[in-house]
């Protein structure tokens, strides 16, 4: 069984045309003046989403919290 799909991953790089050899390299990425910019917006987005929902669920949970203490005081 490995051998075959030795034998297919062979045929499927020497049948894999030169453009997929560069895959590596800048002109494949296509690098221009805005990729900083794409790369920071997603990280900045990677980063601060969980933060946000972090602050969303402490003030969810706040909230409950003030709704049971006043529910226990005239009860």
């Amino acid at each position: 069984m490995m051998t075959i799909w030795r034998n297919l991953l062979l045929m499927v790089a020497l049948l894999a045309p030169a453009s997929a050899w560069a895959l590596d390299s800048y002109r494949f990425l296509h690098v221009s003046i805005d990729t900083p910019w794409i790369i920071f917006i997603f990280l900045f987005f990677m980063v601060f989403a969980p933060m946000l929902l972090m602050a969303v669920l402490y003030w969810r949970n706040a909230l409950r919290r003030e709704d049971d203490e006043e529910g226990n005081d005239h009860a």
